[in-house]
């Protein structure tokens, strides 16, 4: 195993940061923890790659035990936390070189595996890291955790606040360091980004609420799920959470997805209901649930 956490906790006076936390990550996998802002991701992080201690458990890391192995972990894995912790007054050149040269290495020694991050940022060598679009610095920033030639990569929440075409290009770029044999673990607060990794941890609290793999949690979601759509999705809320029968009630998109308590539930009561409460154009139709629906369920 690549990674092999058992049983890690962690609080901050009287918060539980993190809960009896295992998990194990396969070498060359790629692996998601994905929750919401507070969830505990960055905190394991940060005991994984040696920066903090658990009040219990242990965990290893290629091999090497967290707390007694601590020095050789730092030269094993790469770490992209999730602000922008590169220097900025020096340009994405310089930034390079140091990080290189801190981890005794150059930069034409791991070219082959930065190439295709690199080419991308090469044009702004000479500008400040400072000065760089988000989608920019976290090429950056990826270059610099993966310098050295890591066995680990740590992306802790890399997408947030990155343009949709970047966020993209960044998972494109992780599927080939994957086939690299760089085992992978990104936190993301992103549930479509969930389905690009080979398996996931939900986690919420400080506690994971399910892991397996995205296609394995979809398929076990335990109700039916239908869109529903009216001329107004503010009274079409307001309504479908007081309908008696209503188990679970979010907005997605357009639609608002909704499950009903009843084995025998039949849309066309729903449709009355609404119609009820002056709604028109209701629409409601059967979909399939995503890795979101399961985390609300699994957070209800």
């Amino acid at each position: 195993m690549s990674i092999t956490v058992s049983h890690i906790s962690k609080s901050y006076k009287n918060v539980n940061a993190l809960e009896n936390i295992s998990f194990q990550v396969n070498e060359g996998e790629i692996f998601g923890l994905i929750g919401p802002d507070g969830a505990g991701k960055t905190t394991l992080f940060r005991i994984l790659t040696t920066l903090l201690i658990a009040n219990e458990g242990n965990a290893t890391i290629a091999g090497f035990d967290v707390i007694a192995d601590y020095i050789k972990i730092r030269n094993s894995v790469g770490y992209m936390p999730g602000k922008f912790s590169l220097y900025q007054d020096l340009t994405v050149e310089e930034n390079l070189k140091f990080f290189a040269t801190i981890f005794g290495t150059t930069i034409e020694e791991n070219y082959d595996l930065i190439k295709e991050i690199y080419v991308q940022i090469e044009p702004f060598k000479t500008r400040r890291a400072g000065k760089l679009s988000g989608g920019m610095k976290q090429k950056l920033a990826l270059c610099c955790a993966l310098i050295h030639k890591p066995k680990v990569l740590f992306l802790d929440e890399p997408t947030t606040g990155v343009d949709p075409v970047s966020r993209k290009e960044f998972w494109e770029m992780l599927k080939r360091l994957q086939h690299k044999g760089i085992t992978i673990l990104v936190s993301t607060p992103y549930m479509d980004e969930a389905a690009l990794c080979d398996r996931i941890a939900l986690i919420q609290d400080g506690k994971i609420l399910q892991m397996d793999t995205p296609q394995a949690i979809v398929k076990h979601y335990p109700k039916q799920i239908y869109n529903v759509r009216a001329n107004n999705m503010y009274q079409l809320i307001t309504s479908l959470k007081t309908y008696a029968f209503n188990h679970s009630v979010y907005p997605f998109g357009e639609f608002v997805h909704y499950t009903d308590r009843r084995a025998d539930f039949n849309p066309k009561d729903l449709m009355l209901f609404l119609e009820s409460k002056n709604l028109s154009n209701v629409e409601i139709e059967k979909t399939t649930a995503t890795i979101e629906d399961t985390f609300m369920e699994l957070a209800k």
